[in-house]
């Protein structure tokens, strides 16, 4: 009899120990001791998609393919962000096929755009919800008839970080492709020996870097010095903004360290690029999009 009392509650502490532990195990995520693999409440952060479905294109003249077709017009059928042309394979056509591209991209870049123009266009941009949004802009900053007529940089970066605060409240979810501003400096060796490139500079093509192109005086070199050093700055801006956007992607200097020569430039400035100058910028988007991770 004693010993058939000792089992019973010996059964009865075991099945009490039991419930115990169960409603611990189910209760375990209410514990004040944190999982030894982490915080696990912390929100993961959103993931690029390297296969957005739409394409809205803000920014200046290089995205309205200005001068790629004829002289003093536009040509956004050769856009490198949103275009048409086969010989171009633009970004759209890579990322949605060719038969999308009509449907599901736009363009809203406007020639002659500076990076004050750009929350504009962004609001504009935001009211299709796209999947990515390139920006392409700052080379008017930089092109002005002086130096001191330069946009300055604290003005750019505040710009550009109202156009992205106002895109994450119209469309939180789009992504951002951030082109550099290109080497004006590069744009300036390709074209200065050539005495055709130099008449067609003289109409007023981004006088603050190419103003007397022969010219090796201390004074003109270091006119150019300091525009180079002003995009510099510009890059460094859209670099840092974007990288505090967890969907905002730069293409890490890409396009202003790309090598552009006379076959990628427009025949009639010198200076934007033509058919080929903006194949390869689609080229240097897409490969950048569609990458694993964003660029070192």
């Amino acid at each position: 009899m004693r010993t058939t009392a000792v089992r019973r509650r010996a059964r009865r502490t075991s099945a009490g120990l039991a419930v115990a532990l169960l409603a611990a195990t189910v209760t375990g995520c209410d514990s004040p001791t944190p999982p030894s693999g982490g915080d696990r409440g912390a929100q993961a952060a959103p993931r690029w998609n390297t296969a957005p479905a739409s394409v809205a294109a803000v920014g200046d003249s290089i995205t309205r393919g200005f001068d790629a077709c004829s002289v003093l017009a536009d040509c956004p059928e050769v856009s490198w962000a949103t275009g048409s042309d086969p010989a171009v394979r633009s970004l759209a056509a890579r990322l949605l096929g060719d038969a999308e591209v009509p449907a599901r991209s736009w363009n809203y870049a406007v020639t002659g755009s500076r990076m004050a123009d750009l929350p504009g266009q962004v609001a504009t941009a935001a009211q299709h919800k796209p999947g990515l949004v390139t920006v392409m802009v700052g080379s008017n900053d930089a092109c002005r008839p002086t130096p001191s007529s330069m946009t300055p940089v604290a003005e750019f970066r505040a710009d550009f970080e109202r156009a992205l605060k106002d895109l994450r409240s119209a469309s939180p979810e789009s992504q951002v492709y951030v082109s550099s501003v290109p080497d004006l400096q590069r744009l300036w060796q390709q074209g200065k020996d050539d005495p055709l490139v130099r008449q067609i500079w003289k109409l007023g093509i981004c006088q603050s870097m190419l103003a007397e192109p022969l010219s090796a005086d201390p004074g003109a070199t270091a006119r150019r010095e300091k525009v180079r050093a002003r995009v510099v700055e510009y890059n460094e801006v859209l670099r840092e903004v974007c990288a505090a956007d967890a969907l905002c992607r730069y293409d890490g200097g890409a396009v202003f360290q790309y090598p552009f020569g006379a076959d990628q430039l427009s025949h009639w400035d010198w200076f934007h690029p033509g058919r080929d100058g903006q194949a390869r910028l689609a080229e240097l988007a897409h490969r950048q999009v569609t990458a694993a991770a964003p660029p070192r």
